[in-house]
């Protein structure tokens, strides 16, 4: 059975859906501090059999020796954390709480129950500001926020956890922008609060929920002077988790591996292919950068189709219109 820790939220429910798929047993562990229980229902539909969860925090020992007594885990699948790189910044605490502090936990958890097997949700954010495109494992990190900073923290445990015991399996997956939602509209992203990433953000202007959309610069040095992001559809994002996690199932190894198009698309690129397929208009204006923000950002995938056999499938078309499925489905 595989433990999915944030499996209720955004990534980690639509990766459960291809765990399922893949014939692969899974309990959820989640907080529900930036995801609902109705998510699970929904999780169901889908998959056409109940969903096994518990309740619960990553930081509270208690809680996680609790789901590996009552469940045969086999292997972790970790995606409970803060995730917005705005946000770090004015709640580092908050961040380095349950980010760091969390997955200390759960790695002590794990070793406690003799589970040695974890598949990481890592960020393209570590390689920071001013890497030569496109981005491959090996390039310096660089953080420029306490969200990145957050995520390089727990990947240098898991190097330091994997040289103290070998017997370790670990594959840290670092992606770059997902968005999209599952293609049944059952299930997508929704962030509390305002959306910290674009495509939320462009969905709900085109809905009426907010009237305008905010670029963040118009002069980074791209073909039309906006930002340039590596989108990658969160059913491919799903679908690299499990091959990551098949692959430690048949290696006794320790991997690093960037899951991303291997290609960038611009802000305004993305906003006229969605007004495109969805037939709505996104009114926007231009702003001034934002200090945290990278200009262009985009992954070299050669690793991940060389050691999982992976590569994305869908295309920006399709991002644009499965979110604007599931947000026309679920405005309220």
């Amino acid at each position: 059975m595989i433990l999915v820790t944030g499996g209720a939220g955004y990534i980690g429910s639509h990766t459960c859906i291809e765990l399922a798929r893949a014939g692969h047993e899974f309990v959820v562990f989640d907080n529900f501090s930036n995801s609902a229980p109705a998510v699970l229902a929904r999780m169901e539909q889908i998959i056409g059999r109940p969903v096994v969860w518990q309740k619960g925090d990553i930081r509270d020992p208690a809680a996680l020796d609790k789901v590996f007594a009552g469940h045969p885990v086999s292997a972790v699948l970790h995606f409970a954390g803060l995730k917005a790189v705005t946000e770090s910044i004015s709640q580092p605490i908050d961040y380095f709480d349950n980010n760091v502090h969390g997955s200390i936990a759960l790695m002590g958890a794990m070793a406690r129950a003799g589970c040695k097997t974890l598949v990481f949700s890592s960020s393209a954010t570590v390689y920071g500001p001013e890497q030569p495109m496109p981005v491959a494992e090996d390039a310096p990190c660089a953080v420029s926020n306490p969200y990145g900073r957050t995520k390089l923290v727990v990947e240098e445990l898991l190097s330091e956890l994997g040289r103290s015991d070998p017997q370790w399996r670990i594959a840290t997956l670092r992606y770059f922008n997902p968005t999209g939602a599952h293609p049944s509209a059952l299930i997508g992203e929704s962030p509390l609060g305002t959306p910290s990433n674009l495509m939320p953000l462009v969905c709900q202007v085109a809905a009426g929920i907010r009237p305008s959309l905010q670029i963040f610069g118009d002069d980074y040095p791209s073909h039309d002077g906006t930002g340039v992001r590596d989108f990658v559809h969160v059913m491919d994002l799903a679908e690299g988790h499990v091959a990551a996690l098949d692959f430690l199932t048949k290696n006794q190894a320790r991997i690093v591996v960037n899951l991303g198009t291997g290609h960038g698309t611009s802000v305004l690129e993305v906003i006229r292919t969605f007004e495109r397929v969805s037939g709505q208009r996104v009114p926007y204006e231009i702003v001034p950068r934002r200090d945290a923000d990278i200009g262009i950002s985009f992954a070299d995938v050669s690793l991940a189709r060389e050691l999982l056999g992976w590569v994305a499938k869908r295309d920006v078309d399709e991002m644009c219109r499965d979110a604007w499925r599931w947000q026309a489905a679920n405005r309220g």
